[in-house]
């Protein structure tokens, strides 16, 4: 008899992830809900990526459902390898350089500007550390 294995390959999900600075130099983060991965958790926007999108493309998409913005320009920023145990994530996060529109939440989750020296004080999911520790450390914090 054959016996099965019980483990099972995890398939990562890439997401593309937005660092909205405003001219004041406050980063915009919202909260997740309580149905998402990671509820209650500040993050920055965004959303998976779709077949056939590029990254920039699905992060203008997401950008513009969940907080009503229109990306104008956006560069790399960093890109993250995280496995959260349930479930492993690639973040493509990008740093968003100009937009229209104003940002807010628009699936009814809580939303605001955060001074970059303040990030590190809101519970943000582990996989987002390295964004905080990098937009500090860019800060002179």
């Amino acid at each position: 008899m054959m016996k099965m294995r019980s483990d099972t390959i995890k398939k990562s999900v890439l997401v593309a992830v937005g660092v909205i600075e405003n001219t004041d130099g406050e980063i915009f983060i919202c909260r997740r809900g309580a149905s998402q991965h990671q509820a209650y958790k500040w993050e920055f926007p965004g959303g998976k990526v779709e077949a056939g999108e590029s990254v920039a493309q699905a992060l203008a998409r997401e950008l513009a459902e969940e907080i009503g913005i229109a990306v104008r320009s956006c560069q790399p920023f960093m890109r993250i390898e995280h496995d959260y145990g349930d479930k492993q994530v690639i973040l493509d996060i990008r740093k968003v350089t100009a937009f229209t529109g104003k940002p807010q939440g628009l699936e009814g989750q809580p939303s605001r500007w955060v001074p970059v020296t303040e990030l590190h004080s809101y519970d943000f999911p582990a996989a987002n550390s390295p964004i905080v520790d990098k937009l500090l450390t860019e800060a002179g914090n």
